[in-house]
């Protein structure tokens, strides 16, 4: 072989361990810090119902229907309370929607620890109460020792586990 293709092939050979090396770097990089989310624009809100104009000869008084008790289950809930961890006693008010929950710094409850994925679970509140997702977390999300697979309901004083994390839903 000649000296120009020995040349040629270490320089090839250079920029394929160079190219591995990056792709290291990004992986762990991504792994560390998470990648950037985009924010959905929040969703327009619906036209209010107005009900037709009658005629002024039949007007009646408007009358509200009565007003609804706040129901008994996790819908109450208005905090998050840090049971075990390495913020243990820390408790955060529950936003009107969702909190992300992971070692992210984007997340509305940042938990650094080993077994805590970057974005690893949500709470969001639905119609009946707050729910608990897990987000493809490789060390899971546990709600009262029961792995969270689909979308599931949380109880308040429920202990919820993520990582060496514990919490619960309180009024």
């Amino acid at each position: 072989m000649g000296e120009l293709t020995l040349l040629l092939l270490r320089v090839a050979f250079l920029a394929i361990m160079w190219g591995f090396v990056f792709a290291i770097v990004y992986a762990l990089r991504s792994d560390l810090f998470g990648q950037k989310v985009r924010r959905m624009p929040a969703p327009a809100a619906a036209p209010a119902y107005t009900a037709p104009a009658a005629p002024a000869a039949a007007a009646a008084p408007v009358t509200r229907p009565p007003a609804q008790p706040e129901p008994a289950g996790s819908l109450a809930a208005k905090r998050l309370v840090i049971t075990s961890g390495s913020k243990e006693g820390l408790e955060i008010d529950l936003p009107d929607e969702q909190l992300t929950i992971g070692r992210s710094n984007e997340s509305g409850l940042v938990i650094r620890d080993d077994y805590t994925s970057t974005h690893h679970a949500r709470l969001l509140r639905w119609p009946d109460g707050w729910v608990i997702q897990d987000l493809d977390s490789t060390n899971g999300t546990f709600l009262d020792g029961t792995r969270v697979i689909v979308p599931t309901q949380v109880p308040l004083n429920t202990p919820i586990k993520i990582g060496t994390t514990s919490f619960e839903l309180r009024r």
